[in-house]
C-alpha cells in the first residue's frame, strides 16, 4: 500500500475506474450476446432493436478506450451481416 497521499489517490481512482469499466465492458458484451441469441431465433423485429443496442454499446465502450474504434466498427460489421441474414 502506498505511503504517497497523491499515490493513495491515484489507488482509488484506479478502482473506481477499474469498476466502471468493467460495468461498461460487461454491458457490452452482454448486448452482443442478446443480440446473437435473437438472430439465432430468427427474430427480425426484435433482431433490429438488439442491433441498435449492441451498436450503442459498442460505441460507447470505444468512445471511453475500452475498444480500439476499429475493433468495434468491425464488430458492428459483423452484426449487421448476421442481421442482414436474418432479414433476408
Amino acid at each position: 500500500m502506498p505511503n504517497i497521499k497523491s499515490a493513495i489517490k491515484r489507488v482509488k481512482t484506479n478502482d473506481a475506474s477499474r469498476a466502471q469499466n468493467a460495468t461498461v465492458k460487461s454491458a457490452m458484451r452482454t448486448a452482443v450476446k442478446n443480440f446473437e441469441a435473437v438472430v439465432a431465433n430468427n427474430d427480425a423485429e426484435n433482431a433490429k432493436a438488439a442491433y441498435v443496442t449492441a451498436a450503442s454499446k459498442l460505441d460507447k465502450a470505444a468512445q471511453k478506450g475500452l475498444i480500439h474504434k476499429n475493433v468495434a466498427d468491425r464488430q458492428k460489421s459483423r452484426l449487421a451481416k448476421k442481421l442482414n441474414t436474418v432479414n433476408a
